[in-house]
């Protein structure tokens, strides 16, 4: 049965699904022991092993581990080849004393252990086999383990002709995907992302002389390397080697990863792998865009984590198997909450931001890789909002205009969600904006990991009807519908709040 609640004479109706994180869902990831003389001793303690022996131990890890994680041996295998290149081994082995030894330097890790929370939801590039009425969805979560570390990931669902809302369950091992070599980086946008970023500097400009028109990472590192090496004072050694670090991991956190083909949705986990993203991936806000040919991209923009700044960054993929992962650039992408608009306006991209911490920015830009500046928007305005605002996901082409769900923070940092309407040819004018919360924490969401939050990354419109996912306290997942003409009607009468 639902629970019905009404705002400013909205009917939000709150349905009993609710999706909660799971500590069984374990991923085997890299480990190391400590120090390489450590890793030496665990190892030749392995090469002592008599031979006989070597099997059976193999045997029994892999009958503890493999019901939990498919393609063991592949793990094992690439972890034991990561291994050799820092150890000494005087001999050939075996290809189980291979294994037995890649098992040693991996360990589980429990991806949604804390946490499941801020989904988004988008279109699933596949609607086959389904009812009149129906719509297949992909919905995406970040999942949060030990340590607070997050990673986003998936599952699918159908919305229903009667518009029930049904998720499917998780199935199968989670694992990580192959990550694709760097290809070639040119010379000039790289170039222009370090001016952007304010990296240009005599160091950056001496390492950039000595690369060609394009060049690969490897080839960009030891170059950084070798211009390290130059005779320079102490204190320009500092400021070379921050810059030169800085330069490493610009490049770094361009990559892309592939899934196979026979991974369900729920099985593929985008974990972080770049420096910048060592503290983890946060609050990935999908779009379906539609291309100038009328063609469809799927687009997230998410903020990488380093333990100090939010680095905000754009995924692309068209099947959810191929992620392309890449900076965003230029004075507007900074901070967090950036939301791509799923099409072009007036022949631009527009993206919605929050780079002063407050407000709601808006920006236009002719590559969508590239954010030079912004406009305020919206500024807190209403109580419930007072400390800052920022968007709850893209915005959503209706009739009407461009439908924005916002998040307003107010007293004891209580998260509500709110709405906005822009207008469809020119996004800059506010045409209406609702005074009191849409959708605002209720007594049995109170509790989580961050106390009396309500927060979307991204809600879909289908047959008439808003569908919000929205992370309960930082902890779990629950969903909400309305009516879009209510909410329509709600931000008419309250367009005269517009800014």
């Amino acid at each position: 049965m639902d629970h019905s609640t009404h705002t400013i004479a909205i009917n939000v109706r709150r349905t009993d699904v609710v999706l909660r994180p799971d500590a069984s869902r374990v991923l085997l990831r890299p480990f190391s022991p400590g120090d390489l003389p450590r890793s030496q001793r665990i190892v030749n303690g392995i090469m002592a092993i008599p031979e006989s022996d070597v099997g059976p131990l193999l045997a029994m890890v892999k009958a503890q581990f493999s019901p939990r994680h498919a393609r063991i041996d592949e793990t094992l295998s690439k972890r034991f080849e990561q291994v050799g290149q820092l150890v000494f081994i005087d001999r050939e082995i075996s290809e189980q004393r291979r294994l037995l030894i890649g098992s040693y330097f991996v360990s589980e890790f429990s991806v949604e252990s804390a946490a499941l929370f801020n989904p988004s939801f988008v279109a699933n590039p596949d609607q086959q086999g389904l009812p009149t009425g129906a719509l297949r969805f992909v919905m995406s979560l970040r999942a949060t383990g030990d340590g607070g570390l997050s990673s986003i990931v998936f599952r699918t669902g159908i919305i229903h002709g009667d518009h029930g809302i049904e998720v499917m369950a998780a199935t199968g091992d989670i694992v990580e995907p192959s990550q694709i070599p760097h290809g070639p980086i040119d010379k000039t946008a790289f170039d222009r992302r370090l001016l952007e970023l304010g990296l240009s500097n005599e160091h950056t400009q001496g390492t950039m002389k000595m690369l060609g028109a394009s060049f690969t990472l490897e080839e960009l590192l030891s170059t950084v390397d070798a211009e390290l090496k130059k005779n320079t004072t102490l204190e320009g050694e500092k400021t070379r080697r921050e810059t030169a670090q800085r330069i490493s991991m610009l490049a770094e956190c361009n990559y892309s990863v592939q899934f196979h083909p026979e991974q369900g949705l729920s099985e593929r986990v985008i974990f972080p792998v770049a420096h910048t993203q060592r503290k983890g991936i946060e609050d990935a806000r999908f779009v379906r865009f539609k291309r100038d040919d009328g063609s469809y991209v799927y687009y997230a923009t998410f903020t990488s984590f380093d333990g100090e700044f939010g680095i905000p960054q754009l995924l692309e993929t068209s099947d959810f198997l191929l992620f392309q992962i890449t900076t965003l650039n230029g004075p507007g992408a900074k901070n967090k909450g950036m939301a791509l608009f799923p099409r072009k306006i007036n022949g631009s991209y527009a993206m919605l931001s929050r780079p002063d911490s407050e407000s709601i920015h808006l920006m236009f830009s002719d590559n969508v890789h590239f954010w030079k500046e912004s406009r305020i928007l919206l500024q807190p305005a209403s109580p419930w909002e007072l400390v800052q605002i920022g968007n709850c996901g893209s915005a959503i082409e209706t009739k009407a205009g461009w439908l924005v769900l916002s998040h307003g923070v107010g007293a004891v940092r209580e998260y509500c969600i709110g709405a906005f309407l822009l207008d469809l040819e020119n996004p800059a004018k506010v045409i209406g904006r609702l005074a009191e919360p849409l959708l605002k924490p209720i007594p049995d969401e109170w509790a989580g990991n961050v106390p009396n939050v309500a927060y979307s990354c991204g809600a879909i419109l289908h047959d008439g009807v808003l569908f919000i996912p929205y992370g309960v306290s930082d902890y779990a997942t629950r969903f909400a519908t309305v009516p879009l003409d209510e909410v329509l009607e709600a931000l008419e009468l309250n367009n005269g709040r517009a800014e």
